[in-house]
């Protein structure tokens, strides 16, 4: 089958300001597994320019696709694109299969099978194993009802088979490599990049991750296999930046310190930057010259919020000394520390914010950057925030970088204030300025110029977008009213059992 796999332009700032492209690892990971079935797949990625939808869709039927795949890690800022792109494509060739597969199809699979007509089939959780199963389902005529991950149409009802089990060994599954040209992406200031992925999932129970409820488990990648992979990539490829998916890759320290020392071993002049738990940093005080010889030169760590009521809210099971103290190891083994902070919890006051301000000066990060809390629906705090009023309707600005909660002591222009006021003294403070004139690393001295060339285009922009593009309501709808009751992983991880049998699927396929 002739399939077409199709990165969207996505709206969020972050796409759109450094003017540098990662590649679409989720599609990539779909893509592997389909060639080895022999599918004839190619991958059209909208980031480039970015695309406009009459050109993105005019290359889609260029390419006279069988069967279209769509998916996008900014999930649901990025369904309305998605919606609009499937649309036009259907219009025009009324025969090919489209299937929509991430974290926010999982989650809205009931909707969109009913508001979307030109999307024939969703893919739930995971989706290497099960979108082999489905395409070749698709290709033969066969049952999707025997396909377990998926939801469709039966009777013009929308219905979904039982969740699919989860991959339990990641490396039986490649990345399809072979499908983008290394020489378009960068990141990290021109250098040429790539997504990888270590592990999924995450043990912790933060509630306003979804983590743990779409990968339901940690799981790791052979640690030797995936340094080899990384090896193949830098050498014959010429991949210098290695920008870790992983939400917690450091999970599982035994497995974590084998990889890095078989990064180390392979004797690679690369770049790796990646999240963290600020606690396993700690942990590993002792090997964080492992990290730093393997190439790690910035991690990112969700902190949240620097008060400790907010902290135990957020179930983030982390403390204000630990954040700090990760800070300090990392500076101390001359590794990048990003702290993201978190504005928009119903409760926060002025004070509040000030109070953040000054503890995160007191932590001293390298980075920060500074988010609203954004309740998606597969997370826990969606049951917290679904009776709040949303000022935002528009899906396409639900990417964290724009606030959509209304909040009961700070307006809108308040709370936009503080957020562009901690980043710039967070950034502008004399200490962080003269690390950014001067540091003996001369690779850290690069990714800190690089920070700041693209922080500085980003800030502006998004002041810029809260004046003049950013329409704001005051309705009173609530996030229930505008995205629908929770529905989570407990409740998507029993759907509809699938009828028996009526045409056995003759395409060979692994167990999952």
């Amino acid at each position: 089958m002739r399939i077409l796999l199709i990165n969207v332009p996505h709206p969020a700032i972050g796409s759109r300001i450094p003017k540098e492209q990662l590649p679409p690892l989720g599609l990539l990971a779909v893509g592997g597994p389909l060639i080895d079935d022999g599918h004839e797949v190619s991958l059209l990625d909208g980031e480039f320019g970015p695309m406009r939808v009459d050109a993105l869709v005019a290359e889609a039927l260029r390419r006279a696709p069988e069967a279209v795949l769509f998916g996008h890690s900014g999930s649901s800022s990025g369904h309305p694109v998605i919606a609009e792109v499937a649309a036009r494509i259907r219009a025009a060739l009324p025969g090919v299969h489209i299937v929509y597969g991430g974290v926010h199809p999982t989650y809205f699979w009931r909707e969109i099978l009913r508001d979307e007509p030109q999307v024939d089939a969703i893919v739930r959780g995971e989706g290497e194993e099960t979108a082999r199963r489905l395409l070749a389902a698709l290709e033969t005529g066969g049952d999707l009802s025997n396909i377990p991950g998926v939801a469709f149409r039966r009777d013009g009802r929308p219905t979904a088979t039982p969740a699919a089990p989860v991959i339990l060994t990641l490396d039986d599954y490649r990345v399809g490599w072979e499908l983008i040209d290394h020489r378009r992406y960068s990141y990290w200031g021109g250098k040429r990049a790539v997504v990888i992925q270590f592990s999924r999932g995450c043990p912790h129970l933060c509630n306003y991750c979804g983590q743990r409820g779409f990968w339901t488990r940690w799981r790791h990648r052979d640690p030797e296999k995936l340094a080899d992979e990384i090896a193949w990539l830098h050498r014959e490829h010429g991949v210098e930046v290695f920008n870790f998916a992983d939400e917690n890759p450091s999970a599982g320290r035994k497995p974590w310190l084998a990889f890095l020392r078989a990064i180390i071993a392979r004797d690679l002049d690369i770049t790796l930057v990646g999240s963290t738990r600020a606690g396993d940093i700690v942990r590993d005080r002792d090997d964080l010259h492992l990290y730093k010889r393997a190439g790690f030169e910035r991690f990112l760590m969700g902190m949240e919020s620097t008060d400790e009521p907010t902290l135990k809210l957020i179930r983030k099971g982390a403390t204000a000394n630990v954040d700090r103290e990760a800070i300090r190891l990392l500076r101390k083994h001359r590794i990048l520390s990003m702290a993201t902070w978190v504005a928009g919890f119903d409760e926060q006051t002025d004070a509040d914010f000030w109070r953040g301000l000054r503890q995160l000066v007191d932590y001293d990060p390298d980075q920060i950057q500074a988010l609203y809390v954004t309740p998606h629906r597969w997370t826990p705090y969606y049951r917290l925030a679904e009776d709040r009023a949303v000022i935002q309707p528009d899906r396409r600005r639900w990417d964290y970088k724009h606030q959509v909660l209304a909040m009961k002591r700070v307006p809108p222009w308040r709370v936009f204030l503080w957020v562009k006021a901690i980043e710039f003294v967070c950034q502008a403070r004399p200490k962080a300025l003269a690390r950014l004139i001067w540091r003996p690393d001369p690779k850290i001295r690069h990714a800190t110029r690089w920070y700041y060339r693209m922080g500085r285009r980003v800030w502006f922009h998004e002041i810029m977008g809260f004046l003049f593009r950013d329409a704001r309501v005051k309705d009173g709808r609530t996030v229930a009213d505008h995205f629908g009751a929770v529905q989570d992983h407990e409740e998507e991880a029993s759907a509809v059992p699938p009828r028996p049998p009526r045409l056995q699927v003759n395409a060979p396929m692994a167990d999952a």
